[in-house]
C-alpha cells in the first residue's frame, strides 16, 4: 500500500463549465427583508455567485493548496487523497486529523503547519507533530464509494490502515470535528491500543443514536441539552434528515447547479460558526469559495450526503456500552451547533481535559486556529 505524490490540477474545461453555468444562474423569488429566515440569503448569495465568476481566482487557491505535501494510496483497497506533513521538532507526534461535512481536508489547512512547525508559528519544537489529513471517501479526491457500507467504523478502519501499514506509525493520536468526532471515536473503540489519545470539539451525533440516557438519571443540564436538542431538530435538523433517507434525489440539483451548491453549504457556515449573522467577520469569500469550488470540480456533494446515510443504515452499529480505552480531550466552542455538557460526555469517553473555548463555532480549525492548537497541543504533551 505505497503512497504516491499527487498534485491539484483541475481541467480548464472543468472551470469553463463551472463559468458557463454561473452566467446562466435562474435565480427563484425571495421575501422582501428575510435576510436568512428563510435560509440562504438571496442578496448575499448573488454577491457570492457574482465574485465567483469574475473575481475568483482558482488557480491562486490551488498554487496553495499545493503548498502542501498531498499523495494518494490504495488502502483496503479503496483509494484515499490525504496530506502528509511531516513534524519540524526533535520527536514529532503522528497524528490523523480528520474533517466532516460540509467541508472538507481544507478545513484543516490553518492548523496543520502550526502542527507540524511550532516553533515557526511561536511554539514551543517539543510539541511538534506529524500531520496526517485525510479526504473522506466520497469528499475531495478520495474515491466515491460504488457500494453501501462506507460508515464511520469502516472509515476509521482505512484511517488505522493508512496511518500503520502505509505511513509505518506504530501509535498516534487522532484529532476530529462533525463527522470527524465520529470516526475518530471508532478508530479508539476499534483500535485502542494504537491510539495515544483523541481530541475532539464535538460529542459525535452517533453516540446519541446508540443510547439516550434515561430521564431519571439525567443531570439537569443533560435534560437541558436534549430538550435544546429537540427544539435545534425542528428549525435546524431538516438537511441531515434528508441526507440520510433520500440523498440521490437532492444530489441531481446539487451538481448540476454551483449556485445551488453554494447555497446549500453556505448556509451551514453561516448558520453553525460564531459569525453573529456577517459571514464574512469568520470566512472571506476566497475562503468559501474554495471549499465550494472543491465539491464542484471533483463532483462529491452525492458522494459526500451519503455518508449520512450510511451512518444512519449501519448493519453493525456500535454496542451502546462501548467506551473506548482511550483518553479523551474536549474543546468546545459556544457557537457550535450542540455544544454537550461534560457530565453526558463522560458517559462516552474517558475525559481527561474539558476546555470551554471563549469564542468560535462549529468550523473551529477555520475560525479559531490559534486556540484550538493550543489545546490539542496541551492535550498531547502530557503523552510525549
Amino acid at each position: 500500500m505505497a503512497a504516491e505524490t499527487f498534485a491539484i490540477d483541475v481541467p480548464k474545461d472543468t472551470l469553463d463549465d463551472l463559468h458557463a453555468r454561473l452566467e446562466k444562474t435562474r435565480w427563484p423569488d425571495g421575501v422582501t427583508g428575510a435576510r436568512w429566515d428563510y435560509g440562504t440569503n438571496r442578496e448575499y448569495l448573488e454577491d457570492l455567485i457574482a465574485y465567483w465568476r469574475d473575481g475568483f481566482d482558482w488557480r491562486a487557491q490551488e498554487a496553495a493548496l499545493n503548498g502542501f505535501a498531498h499523495y494518494r494510496a490504495e488502502v483496503g483497497g479503496f483509494g484515499v487523497h490525504f496530506i502528509h506533513e511531516p513534524g519540524e521538532g526533535p520527536e514529532p507526534m503522528p497524528i490523523v486529523l480528520t474533517h466532516g461535512w460540509p467541508d472538507s481536508f481544507w478545513r484543516m489547512h490553518k492548523i496543520i503547519p502550526m502542527l507540524a512547525d511550532p516553533a515557526s508559528h511561536g511554539g514551543d519544537p517539543a510539541d511538534s507533530f506529524s500531520v496526517v489529513v485525510p479526504s473522506l471517501p466520497g469528499y475531495g479526491f478520495s474515491d466515491k464509494p460504488d457500494a453501501s457500507g462506507m460508515d464511520t467504523a469502516r472509515i476509521a478502519g482505512l484511517w488505522h490502515l493508512l496511518m500503520t501499514d502505509v505511513l509505518g506509525y506504530t501509535r498516534f493520536g487522532a484529532h476530529g470535528g462533525d463527522m470527524g468526532s465520529a470516526v475518530t471515536q471508532d478508530l479508539a473503540l476499534t483500535y485502542p491500543d494504537d491510539l495515544i489519545g483523541i481530541h475532539l470539539t464535538d460529542l459525535p451525533f452517533t453516540n446519541l443514536m446508540r443510547s439516550v440516557p434515561d430521564e431519571a438519571g439525567m443531570a439537569d443540564e443533560e435534560r437541558d441539552y436534549f430538550a435544546k436538542g429537540q427544539q435545534w431538530n425542528q428549525e435546524e435538523g431538516a438537511y441531515a434528515i434528508l441526507q440520510a433517507t433520500k440523498p440521490q434525489t437532492l444530489a441531481y440539483g446539487l451538481n448540476y447547479s454551483p449556485a445551488g451548491l453554494a447555497s446549500w453549504i453556505i448556509e451551514k457556515f453561516h448558520t453553525w460558526s460564531d459569525c453573529n449573522g456577517d459571514i464574512e467577520s469568520r470566512f472571506s469569500k476566497d475562503e468559501l469559495l474554495t471549499n465550494i469550488t472543491l465539491y464542484w470540480v471533483t463532483e462529491t456533494i452525492g458522494s459526500s450526503i451519503r455518508l449520512y446515510y450510511e451512518v444512519g443504515h449501519a448493519d453493525s452499529p456500535p454496542d451502546p456500552t462501548d467506551r473506548p480505552d482511550v483518553p479523551t480531550a474536549f474543546a468546545i466552542f459556544p457557537k457550535d451547533i450542540m455544544p454537550p455538557p461534560p457530565t453526558l460526555a463522560k458517559r462516552f469517553f474517558q475525559v481527561q481535559r474539558w476546555t470551554r473555548m471563549p469564542r468560535g463555532g462549529h468550523f473551529a480549525a477555520l475560525e479559531e486556529p490559534e486556540l484550538l492548537v493550543e489545546d490539542i497541543r496541551a492535550f498531547f504533551r502530557r503523552f510525549r
